[in-house]
């Protein structure tokens, strides 16, 4: 084999072993986590970056830990086919963990170490311990939460904690799910899980900008209906997408309809992100967010 092909398989490879296309719903979160603190900036993309390699490291991780499990489950996996040793995934997380860290210290400083820490703690320790136990919802969802504060660490943090609760409820939601993946669920968990994400897509039309957040004069009063308007759109087509496939979960609640759930919630989150910062006076930013939405479903017809 030509080395050229050679590299190009193991990247590929490697692409899939992070699960690459979902990566477009993790910058979303740092963009709401600062637009919610008010410190939108240059460091935000920076953040951003660093919460990308640590969503990197925690897929690469979980697929090292589950390498026995994915033997019988997902043999087409890339450790089990063969396409990548255990331990050439196992440095692929360490490598981007250290990669995720630094980056965050290089844009925010140990305000945002500070974070990043704990975040890249949940991480791990999801993937290692808490994954496939009853409480493995709430450290993913933890996660995410994490995640957004991250984007606010630039600010006051406290301000964003709405919007981390709203993108840790929908994460709950979507690894409820994915708990089902393999063998399928009760049709009784669609019918718990659809009104939570009604209830999440609410919380971000309805999320105010916290008491005490300093007014800017380009968004203020004359700025609220399109602010609004924006979040409700957004809103609307993240409960629309992902909705509509816990809906097939209720009628049908297959392996293959809870996996193209898990899927939905993935790619429709940043529409949801949209809408959180839209909310907060940013609706051109908020749009700009959501169209990893559409941009996600693309990549991911392609990878498959």
């Amino acid at each position: 084999m030509r080395l050229d092909r050679w590299v190009e398989l193991m990247w590929r490879d490697l692409l899939e072993l992070v699960r690459a296309p979902a990566a477009l719903s993790v910058p979303g979160d740092a963009i709401a986590g600062a637009a919610a603190a008010d410190c939108v900036s240059g460091r935000t993309a920076g953040l951003a970056a660093a919460s990308v390699c640590l969503y990197y490291a925690g897929m690469a991780a979980n697929d090292w830990a589950d390498r026995e499990l994915d033997e019988i489950e997902r043999p087409e996996r890339p450790i089990p086919s063969g396409r990548v040793t255990p331990s050439q995934a196992l440095t692929v997380a360490s490598g981007l963990t250290a990669a995720g860290l630094g980056i965050a210290a290089l844009a925010g400083g140990r305000r945002a170490l500070s974070v990043a820490v704990p975040l890249t703690a949940a991480i791990w320790a999801y993937d290692l311990k808490w994954k496939n136990t009853a409480q493995g919802p709430a450290v993913m969802a933890a996660c995410r939460g994490l995640d957004v504060l991250l984007g606010a660490s630039g600010g006051r943090i406290t301000r964003a904690l709405p919007t981390a609760a709203v993108v840790a409820a929908h994460t709950y939601v979507v690894t409820e799910l994915s708990r089902h993946e393999v063998h399928g669920a009760d049709a009784s968990l669609a019918r718990k899980t659809l009104p939570a994400t009604a209830a999440i897509a609410a919380a971000a039309t309805s999320l105010t900008r916290p008491s005490g957040t300093p007014s800017r004069p380009a968004r203020t009063s004359g700025m609220s209906g399109v602010d609004k308007g924006a979040a409700a759109a957004l809103s609307g087509w993240y409960l629309k997408r992902f909705g509509t496939a816990q809906r097939k979960v209720m009628d049908k609640p297959n392996a293959e309809h809870v996996r193209a759930a898990v899927g939905a919630g993935i790619m429709a989150l940043p529409a949801l992100q949209g809408a959180l910062t839209a909310r907060q006076g940013r609706p051109v930013l908020g749009a700009l967010v959501a169209l990893g939405a559409a941009l996600g479903k693309r990549l991911a017809r392609r990878a498959t």
